[in-house]
């Protein structure tokens, strides 16, 4: 006696169907539409913006970076109160901590020997 699939493994599922591909020109009489390609070019903002934008994209995208600016939502802290929560080696920290300066999240304060950081208006932004 011969099983076929659908009794031995279950009902099978229907394959969802293919959507047509759609028509390129169909796209550009949308865009036509909302005013062309010069329409679409004056919302893309200027290289700089984009630029500064992806930096602190990429400042956010590490769990340790969030966990610094998590310490930092209350109240400015010196390097080595932060070193003392992270656990990290000196250089890992300090490369963490220049992404997110870099990225405007953060600032540090000289202090003699000693650089207290502290988050910017833009870093607020992203923790509150």
């Amino acid at each position: 006696m011969k099983l076929s699939k659908s009794s031995c493994c279950g009902p099978r599922k229907p394959r969802p169907k293919k959507r047509a591909a759609m028509n390129p020109d169909v796209g550009l009489e949308a865009i036509e539409h909302l005013g062309g390609v010069e329409f679409l070019s004056r919302h893309i903002p200027e290289e700089k913006d984009l630029i500064e934008q992806s930096r602190r994209y990429h400042a956010l995208s590490d769990p340790l970076r969030l966990t610094i600016l998590s310490l930092l939502r209350d109240q400015p802290l010196c390097v080595c109160v932060i070193n003392r929560f992270m656990h990290l080696a000196g250089s890992k920290l300090s490369y963490h901590l220049n992404i997110l300066k870099e990225s405007g999240l953060i600032e540090g304060e000289y202090h003699g020997n000693w650089i207290i950081y502290s988050l910017t208006e833009q870093g607020r932004l992203f923790v509150e």
